[in-house]
């Protein structure tokens, strides 16, 4: 096995920065990862590129140059403004991390981004994908809490599949959140989105009961009342979270009693463990595709649709930013835009002009 290379060490100890110190999602370290994997390739080895410049053996020996012509094979091989900016944004912070005043992205100008306002599904296109959802299927309760609790909350893909029982606080109206960052926020979440978790908690209890059992826990986890006990090693821990936190609801919080297991997190597939991001999109997509709706719809749809709703009906530009957990406000100003956006449209299209 060959030697780490100057690249591999930098490499390993910036992802252990992003990991450790600035705390970002998986999902962002492996994007930054990828992006200066992609830069280092292209320094090692320009000529496979195609592009006639001298080989570095050390990240540090990087020039401006080396940079430009990179960023130069994104734009002829028709790369978006976007992936531009954030390939650069990946080896600006990878620079700046290894802080040897040598950073060949001082030159460099970051392209300027169109801001596009996403996709958003009026009141009735999200009532009428909830209400495609078959409740007499298996995973018919599920599937109904997870798109009442997307609109209703206005979370992330990654917030939506970690949340857990013990992240629910039903009786006081709000659940704990754990988001980017792990800045924890609390959300107040409607009747309806409650009522839709309720109605799945026996078939969660079904799944997780059946996953247990076959992963040879004996269940001991389990309780002739069919709920979970809390394992005495939590209960310190949980006492005050817990406490009327959800109506019956017995949680468990040790991980694995039977393999692949999660006994806290709310959202199980068929074999009691934790969704997937891409699971979440199929069951969205799927019941998007039934209700006949003619746009692009993911889960973010829901998080665009339920922040330009609060904005529409008067809520407080902060009080948005704080739900959604947006660390700047500049970020949730773009409800405002859309809110005008479809005001100008409303208008235009009942304009006496038009008919």
């Amino acid at each position: 096995m060959s030697a780490p290379t100057q690249f591999d060490i930098d490499l390993e100890d910036f992802v252990q920065f992003l990991q450790l110190v600035r705390s970002l999602s998986p999902n962002t370290v492996s994007a930054y990862r990828s992006d200066v994997e992609l830069f280092f390739e292209f320094l090692k080895d320009p000529e496979s590129f195609k592009i006639q410049l001298p080989k570095v053996t050390n990240p540090r020996e990087a020039t401006p140059e080396h940079l430009g012509k990179f960023l130069r094979i994104g734009y002829d091989n028709a790369i978006t403004q976007r992936s531009q900016a954030r390939r650069l944004s990946a080896i600006k912070a990878f620079y700046k991390f290894l802080d040897a005043g040598c950073n060949p992205c001082d030159q460099v100008a970051v392209p300027k981004l169109s801001r596009k306002l996403p996709t958003v599904l009026s009141v009735d296109e999200v009532l009428s994908i909830i209400e495609q959802v078959d409740l007499t299927e298996p995973e018919g309760p599920r599937n109904r809490a997870i798109l009442e609790m997307l609109y209703s909350c206005g979370l992330r893909v990654s917030e939506l599949v970690n949340l857990k029982l013990s992240d629910l606080f039903f009786n006081e109206g709000f659940i704990r959140i754990i988001g980017k960052g792990n800045k924890q926020r609390l959300i107040p979440i409607g009747e309806y989105a409650i009522t839709a978790v309720e109605d799945y908690r026996p078939a969660r209890w079904t799944v997780l009961q059946h996953a247990i059992t076959i992963g040879g826990s004996g269940g001991k986890h389990i309780s002739g009342t069919g709920k979970l006990r809390i394992s005495e090693s939590a209960k310190g821990a949980a006492k005050g979270a817990a406490k009327g936190v959800v109506k019956g609801s017995g949680r468990g919080t040790s991980k694995g009693s039977g393999k692949g297991v999660e006994e806290d997190v709310l959202f199980l597939n068929r074999r009691g463990g934790k969704l997937t991001r891409e699971m979440i999109f199929n069951i969205v997509r799927r019941y998007a595709e039934q209700a006949g709706i003619n746009k692009e719809v993911s889960p973010h749809t829901f998080r665009h649709s339920f922040a330009t709703h609060l904005v529409e009906n008067g809520a407080d530009l902060r009080v948005v930013q704080d739900m959604l957990g947006h660390s700047s406000i500049l970020t949730t100003e773009i409800y405002t835009h859309i809110g005008k956006q479809l005001w100008m449209q409303d208008i235009l299209d009942h304009h006496p002009a038009r008919k």
